[in-house]
C-alpha cells in the first residue's frame, strides 16, 4: 500500500524521517521544558491583570497547527533497550515540574477571582478561561504520572486529575482502556460512523460507571468488600472534597458550579483526543475466542515536532498502546506501514471532530484503507461497526455470524440487542448442540437438524405455543399484545439463528413462523373478546370469526409479514361489531409494533369485518382492489356461537372448489 494512503490523505513522509536515534540529553530534553514557560505568564497576569492577560492566550495560539507545519515533522526515536530510565532525569524534570507547579498557579488563580477580586468582570473571565485552557494540559501530564511505576508519580497524577473533576479516569483508563482497547468492550473506541457527539455522552457515564464496577472486581477477588480503605475511590474523594472543600471556601456554591463547569469542559477537550486517537480502528477476534494483542496499527498516531515538545509527546499514542510502560521520552515514532499516522496536526482533527460529517468524509476512506492494508482477508467489517458490538460485546461471536449471514437478522439485533440473550436459553442451547459431540461433522450436523426439525415443526405447535404464552401475565388485551408480541420476537430470532447455523430449511422455518403467528393472533384476539365481555356482557347467541388472508392463510410467513385478516360475525348489532372491529384493529397494531413476524398496517382501522350472510357474496368479487382473495383464506379463530367458525370454513372451501384452474385467465372464467 502506498504510504499517503494511510498516512495523511495527501502528506507523504519519507520513510527515512522515521526512526532517527537520539541519545538521552539535557539539549534533547530541553524543548520539552517549552510547557513550562506558560506559568510565569499566568502568574504575571493572576497578580496584575489587565494587559498581562493577552502573554499566556498568545502563549496558547502557538499550540495551534501552524507553527507544526512551520516546524514539520520529528521523527526521533530513542532506543529504549539501550536507555534506562535513570538516564531520563533531564527528561523527567521537566513533568515534575509542570506537576508540582499547576496546584498552586491553580490556587493562585482562584485566590485572585474569588477572594482578593482585585479584577473587573471581564479580566475575571478572561483569567478562568486561561485557567481552564491551561487545565487541559492536566490530563496529558496526568496520563503520564499515573502510568509511572513509582507510587508517588501515580498519586500525584490522580490529585491532578481530580482538579478537573476526574479522578476515576486513573482506574478506567489503565485497567479498562488499555485492556480492551480497539475491542467492543472499550467505549473509548470509537467505531467507524460513529460521531463525537455520540461517543462523548456514553464514554462520561461508562467511565464513571466501568471503573467502579472493575475496583469492586479487584477488591472481590482479594476477598475484601468494596468499602475497604484500599479502594481508590477513597481517595479520589478525598481529592475532590480538597479542590472543592476550597473552591466552596473561596466562592460559595455558584464558584462550586463554575468549577464543575470548567472542569468538565477539560474533560470534553480529552474526549476529544481520545475519540481521534482510535476511531474505527479494531483488533481482530482470533479462532481461539481471543483478541489479538494491542499493536501499534490499533491507534493513530502522528509526529509533528513542535506538538510533542510542547505536549510530552502525547502524539505517538500508538507506541503508548503497545507498550504502556513507556515513559514518554522513549515513546517510538512509526512508519506509516506499521501504524496509521493522522491526515493533519492535532489541531486540524480536533477541529474536524467537531463537524462529524466533514470528519467521515475525511476520515472513513483512510480507516477502510487501513483495514485494507493490515487485515486483506476482512471483507465485511459491520459487525466491527455495528453499535450492538459495543451494546453486547460478550456476544461479538454470534453478532459476525449473524452480520455475515443475514442482514434482516443483523437488523434486528441492532434494534433489539436483548434478542441475542436467546441464544442463552436452554430452549436454544438443547438444539444447537455444541460441536465434538458426535463421532464426525456430518453425523453432528445430522442429529442439530433433526432435533431442531422435530421441535420447530413438531412439538412446538400452535397449542404448546398459546399453552406457553398463557403463563405470562398480562392485564387487559393492550398488554397481552405487548407480552405476545415479545415473546414471538424472541421465538422468531431462535429460528432466524437456526436458519443461519442451518439447523433449519427456510421451509421448515415457515412452518415455525407460521405456528407463530397463529398463536400470536389468535391469543391477542381472545384478549379483545375478553375485554369485550367483560365490559358488556358475553357473546352468547352470536359469534365471531377470524379468517387469516394472503401468506398467513396459505402459512408462508417470512418475517414481517403483512397482517392480513378478516372479522366474519353472525348475530351481533352494528354498534358492537364496529366497536369490536375497532378494537381488534387498535390491538392488533399493537402487537405488529416492532414486531419482527408481521409488518404494521398502514392503517389501524384497516381490518374488514361483515355479516357471515354476506361471505359468500363477498367472496364472488374476491381477488379484486376491493376486497382480498379468499380463496387462499384460513378461519383460525372463533368466539361464542361455536359453529360460525365451521359455517365460515364451508363457505371459504366452496369458494375454492368453484375457483377455476390455475392455467385459466380471469377473461377465461365463465360468468356467474
Amino acid at each position: 500500500m502506498p504510504q499517503d494512503s494511510v498516512s495523511t490523505g495527501g502528506f507523504s513522509p519519507d520513510k527515512k524521517d522515521f526512526g532517527k536515534l537520539i541519545e538521552p540529553s539535557i539539549l534533547n530534553a530541553l524543548p520539552h521544558y517549552l510547557p513550562l514557560c506558560v506559568f510565569p505568564l499566568i502568574l504575571a497576569a493572576a497578580a496584575f491583570g489587565g494587559w498581562w492577560l493577552l502573554p499566556p492566550f498568545l502563549f496558547f495560539m502557538t499550540s495551534g497547527g501552524a507553527i507544526d507545519r512551520a516546524i514539520g515533522l520529528d521523527g526521533r526515536n530513542m532506543d529504549p533497550a539501550k536507555t534506562p530510565e535513570r538516564r531520563l532525569l533531564w527528561h523527567n524534570l521537566p513533568a515534575w515540574a509542570w506537576a508540582f507547579l499547576w496546584p498552586p498557579t491553580l490556587i493562585f488563580g482562584m485566590w485572585q477571582i474569588l477572594v482578593a477580586n482585585p479584577f473587573a468582570i471581564w479580566e475575571d473571565i478572561l483569567l478562568a478561561i486561561m485557567l481552564t485552557m491551561e487545565a487541559q494540559a492536566v490530563f496529558i501530564v496526568g496520563h503520564e504520572m499515573i502510568h509511572r511505576r513509582t507510587t508517588w508519580e501515580r498519586r500525584l497524577g490522580e490529585f491532578l486529575l481530580a482538579s478537573a473533576s476526574y479522578p476515576q479516569y486513573s482506574t478506567e483508563h489503565v485497567y479498562i482502556h488499555h485492556a480492551q482497547v480497539g475491542t467492543p468492550h472499550d467505549v473509548g473506541s470509537a467505531p467507524k460512523g460513529e460521531s463525537f457527539w455520540s461517543y462523548f455522552p456514553k464514554e462520561i457515564v461508562s467511565n464513571l460507571t466501568n471503573s467502579w464496577k472493575v475496583v469492586g472486581e479487584r477488591l472481590a477477588r482479594r476477598r475484601l468488600p468494596v468499602w475497604h480503605l484500599s479502594n481508590p475511590f477513597w481517595r479520589y474523594g478525598a481529592y475532590l472534597a480538597f479542590w472543592y472543600g476550597l473552591v466552596f471556601w473561596m466562592g460559595g456554591i455558584w464558584a462550586v458550579l463554575v468549577f464543575v463547569f470548567l472542569g468538565y469542559g477539560c474533560v470534553f477537550s480529552m474526549k476529544i483526543s481520545n475519540y481521534l486517537q482510535h476511531y474505527g480502528l479494531r483488533r481482530v477476534r482470533l479462532a481461539n475466542g481471543r483478541w489479538e494483542k494491542v499493536m501499534p496499527r490499533h491507534s493513530w498516531s502522528a509526529d509533528w515536532k513542535f506538538s510533542n515538545w510542547l505536549f510530552f509527546n502525547m502524539q505517538r499514542h500508538a507506541d503508548h498502546h503497545a507498550i504502556a510502560s513507556r515513559q514518554y521520552p522513549l515513546l517510538q515514532n512509526y512508519d506509516p506501514e506499521e501504524s496509521p499516522h493522522l491526515p493533519g496536526t492535532y489541531g486540524d482533527m480536533m477541529n474536524l471532530v467537531l463537524r462529524p460529517k466533514r470528519w467521515f468524509a475525511k476520515m472513513d476512506p483512510i480507516v477502510d484503507q487501513w483495514r485494507k492494508h493490515f487485515y486483506p482477508e476482512i471483507e465485511n467489517w459491520s459487525a466491527y461497526d455495528s453499535p450492538v458490538a459495543a451494546t453486547r460485546p460478550e456476544a461479538f461471536d454470534a453478532i459476525v455470524e449473524i452480520f455475515d449471514a443475514d442482514s434482516r437478522l443483523a437488523g434486528w439485533i441492532e434494534r433489539n440487542p436483548e434478542l441475542l440473550d436467546n441464544l442463552n436459553e436452554r430452549e436454544f442451547t438443547d438444539l444447537d448442540l455444541p460441536k465434538g459431540f458426535g463421532p464426525d461433522p456430518e453425523s453432528e450436523s445430522i442429529a442439530r437438524r433433526g432435533l431442531t426439525r422435530l421441535y420447530w415443526t413438531r412439538e412446538m405447535d400452535v397449542r404448546e405455543m398459546k399453552s406457553q404464552i398463557a403463563e405470562i401475565p398480562a392485564a387487559d388485551a393492550k398488554d397481552t399484545a405487548e407480552v405476545v408480541r415479545n415473546w414471538s420476537n424472541d421465538k422468531a430470532f431462535q429460528v432466524g439463528m437456526h436458519i443461519v447455523r442451518g439447523n433449519l430449511s427456510p421451509d421448515e422455518a415457515k412452518v415455525a413462523l407460521s405456528n407463530l403467528a397463529d398463536a400470536s393472533i389468535t391469543t391477542v384476539l381472545a384478549a379483545v373478546v375478553a375485554d369485550f365481555a367483560d365490559r358488556r356482557g358475553p357473546l352468547r347467541e352470536s359469534g365471531l370469526a377470524a379468517i387469516l388472508l394472503g401468506d398467513l392463510a396459505a402459512r408462508e410467513v417470512s418475517p414481517e409479514a403483512p397482517l392480513e385478516l378478516l372479522l366474519v360475525h353472525d348475530g351481533l348489532s352494528p354498534a358492537n361489531s364496529e366497536n369490536l372491529c375497532k378494537r381488534f384493529g387498535e390491538t392488533l397494531a399493537g402487537l405488529t409494533r416492532d414486531s419482527l413476524i408481521f409488518s404494521p398496517p398502514e392503517d389501524a382501522n384497516a381490518i374488514q369485518a361483515l355479516p357471515l350472510g354476506e361471505l359468500a357474496e363477498y367472496g364472488r368479487s374476491s381477488g379484486s382492489e376491493e376486497s382480498p382473495d379468499l380463496t387462499r383464506a384460513r378461519c383460525v379463530y372463533e368466539a361464542g356461537d361455536s359453529s360460525i367458525g365451521s359455517r365460515s370454513s364451508e363457505i371459504l372451501e366452496e369458494m375454492r372448489k368453484n375457483e377455476p384452474p390455475p392455467e385459466q385467465s380471469a377473461e377465461a372464467r365463465p360468468e356467474e
